[in-house]
């Protein structure tokens, strides 16, 4: 860390600043200069305090980073991209990975009819909300344990992988064991007790970024993952609350690039959620898959009419089948496969 103080700033002030940088674990190397002396503080930050609290002393104008706050998420620790493994499954090499299926498990019939669809055009992993957070206590919550027996039916009928949302600590166990990837929503998507617990599922994680977080905070909340000896994370980009009433969310595709210039991490997109509605869902798919995106997580009903849960952002069948057809030239652009 780099630690700025301000203009003429006495010898004796200066010697406190360097007494207190070395007292945490630092190696202080002074830069004196006509006016203002900086001190670089020598060390991984991973291991020492943060020296932030040295911005309480009056002498000290700032205090810089260096290294970033996200070790392990970050480019720095890991320049070469990481590829999740789930069970012969391989998440962030040359093939883009469509994640498939209704935001509510309903029903068996519901369910493995779009198991069925979503794997014939192309998908490899199916989602489906077991559990369902909602805003309003009277709206559907989902089948809870009987819809994950459901999900388990469709992985031994279609073969695909299961990806679905955990809620709580509580739950983490009974729903690792029937999922492939445990997903965490946006509303817990700073729940850091949750994350600790998924982590040591040792299944692989979908985390989403929480729809006010900004991109910092959601790769500091994939550290907590990665911390506590998980590697198998996956970012997600579903859209933020912004004062746009057009769509939901706003779809951040920049989070995206960024995501994939600052962090080796694989990054899927979620365009169902990212726009709350179901004819934007193919553009944004294109635009992610332009972009660099890893996977894409789309929702996908029989009868999105019918729906229990937000209808109005899933496709059905033959959209999905032609939103499939329209993002190969893009993958063929970007050089990826499916």
């Amino acid at each position: 860390m780099i630690i700025v103080l301000r203009p003429h700033t006495p010898k004796p002030a200066i010697e406190e600043v360097l007494a207190e940088v070395a007292r945490l674990g630092y190696e202080p190397a002074p830069i004196y200069g006509v006016t203002q002396t900086v001190v670089a503080a020598i060390g991984d930050e991973r291991t020492h305090q943060n020296l932030e609290s040295l911005n309480a002393l009056p002498q000290v104008e700032s205090v810089l980073r260096v290294q970033k706050r996200y070790k392990l998420a970050s480019r720095e620790s890991r320049p070469d991209n990481t590829v999740v493994d789930v069970d012969g499954l391989k998440i962030g090499g040359e093939a883009v990975v469509l994640m498939a299926g209704p935001c509510s498990v309903e029903s068996e019939e519901q369910l493995l009819s779009t198991a069925r669809a979503v794997k014939a055009a192309g998908a490899t992993v199916l989602r489906g909300g077991a559990y369902k957070p909602r805003t309003s206590p009277y709206e559907f919550q989902g089948l809870g344990k009987d819809g994950l027996r459901l999900l388990e039916i469709a992985r031994r009928e279609t073969g695909l992988k299961i990806i679905t949302e955990v809620l709580s600590e509580r739950d983490v166990e009974h729903v690792a064991a029937s999922a492939d990837i445990l997903q965490i929503g946006a509303r817990n998507a700073q729940n850091y007790q949750l994350l600790i617990e998924c982590a040591r599922s040792g299944k692989a994680v979908l985390l989403k970024r929480g729809m006010s977080e900004r991109i910092e905070e959601w790769l500091l909340a994939a550290e907590y993952l990665l911390a506590h000896g998980n590697p198998n994370v996956l970012l997600c980009e579903r859209g933020i609350r912004t004062f746009e009433t057009y769509t939901r969310n706003t779809l951040d595709l920049s989070a995206v690039a960024i995501a994939k210039k600052e962090s080796h991490l694989p990054v899927i997109v979620d365009p169902s959620q990212g726009c709350g509605r179901s004819d934007l869902v193919k553009a944004l798919c294109r635009g992610a898959v332009a972009l660099g995106a890893d996977g894409l997580l789309i929702e996908v009903h029989p009868n999105p009419a019918a729906a229990m849960s937000d209808g109005q952002q899933q496709v059905d069948f033959a959209t999905f089948e032609d939103l499939v057809a329209g993002i190969r030239p893009f993958l063929t652009a970007a050089g990826r496969t499916m």
